[in-house]
């Protein structure tokens, strides 16, 4: 996803309490052990090195190319050119939307939502548009970041979102994705994407994302609602829940693929809660956003753009809403 554009703002440093009133950081105590519990117990085992593969590997990205790679979210700062729309997207791994098999979680329902779309650089005023998120205006949607090299966030998204539904079918879940590849040839919007979640009446909803922060900041966060109520924003029946949700996710992420937490925000916990996102504003179901690693920094992209290390992060996701959903 990445810290910019109508959704999210370039990654500031973290400020102390009081002098800043924008994107807080609020993490509650038990919410970080239980987060980190997995993750301490793989750093004593030194599981912190480099990643999985030595070298990048784009199995089951699709080929889009840009003229240059945007350093933010912000909509100025994204290329312009377009993706190609032959491109595929996943490399044969979790592209079934079929039948949920039995398992521990049938009967409950999960929402994955991809960032972004391949397709939005193709559709400026589309995705320009202002929409409503409750405590202000935004743009319907961003085209996302993309490694130096041109790895678009947007498949990055798409192919991790494949991987995380096969793996909750294969434990009986029934899985609906916001978009899916030739589904859309833009967006959906923010509003569009939390109101999707909310009519599937989800078990749990999470909006799959890459950062798009400075080099050097790496590691992964896991972005919860905060308890907002403005407009038509109302989180505070499912703030607790989501909280929950993304504590378990962040905890499992962690130890499954060795990303450590963001290095540049949340303060070493892996957790960050936000009132200025749309998908989250505006959800009535327990939802969370995973950044998964920065896509400008060397080692998180080499990492992001490696089909094996992208099956661990599904496993590490997956795990994380099955403990949440099984003690739900």
């Amino acid at each position: 996803m990445s810290y910019t554009g109508p959704e999210f703002p370039p990654p500031q440093p973290e400020r102390r309490p009081g002098r800043s009133r924008r994107a807080p950081v609020v993490v509650a105590g038990a919410l970080v052990s239980g987060a980190l519990l997995g993750w301490l117990a793989y750093t004593a085992v030194g599981a912190f090195g480099g990643g999985p593969d030595a070298r990048p590997d784009r199995t089951g990205a699709a080929a889009v190319t840009h003229s240059s790679a945007p350093a933010s979210h912000s909509p100025a700062a994204h290329s312009s050119a377009s993706p190609s729309p032959s491109s595929s997207v996943d490399d044969g791994k979790g592209t079934d939307a079929g039948t949920p098999a039995s398992g521990p979680l049938r009967g409950r329902v999960v929402v994955i939502d991809p960032g972004h779309n391949p397709g939005n650089a193709q559709h400026t005023a589309e995705i320009n548009r202002q929409v409503d998120i409750g405590t202000g205006h935004k743009e319907c949607d961003t085209t996302g970041t993309e490694t130096d090299d041109g790895y678009p966030e947007a498949s990055f998204t798409l192919d991790l979102a494949h991987r995380l539904r096969t793996l909750l079918q294969q434990q009986g879940a029934t899985v609906e994705l916001t978009h899916d590849t030739g589904t859309r040839a833009w967006g959906p919007c923010v509003d569009e994407r939390a109101r999707i979640g909310n009519e599937a009446h989800a078990d749990a909803a999470i909006s799959l994302h890459a950062d798009g922060s400075a080099p050097g900041n790496r590691g992964f966060h896991v972005i919860l609602p905060a308890a907002v109520h403005a407009g038509a924003a109302d989180t505070r029946p499912i703030a607790a829940a989501s909280r929950r949700l993304g504590a378990s996710i962040a905890g499992s992420f962690v130890r499954v693929t060795g990303e450590p937490p963001a290095n540049y925000l949340g303060g070493g916990t892996g957790l960050v809660t936000r009132g200025d996102l749309g998908g989250l504003n505006l959800s009535t179901v327990p939802k969370v956003f995973i950044e998964c690693g920065n896509m400008r920094d060397a080692a998180d992209a080499a990492r992001l753009t490696s089909g094996s290390w992208r099956q661990q992060a599904a496993e590490g996701i997956s795990e994380g809403i099955v403990a949440f959903l099984r003690e739900s």
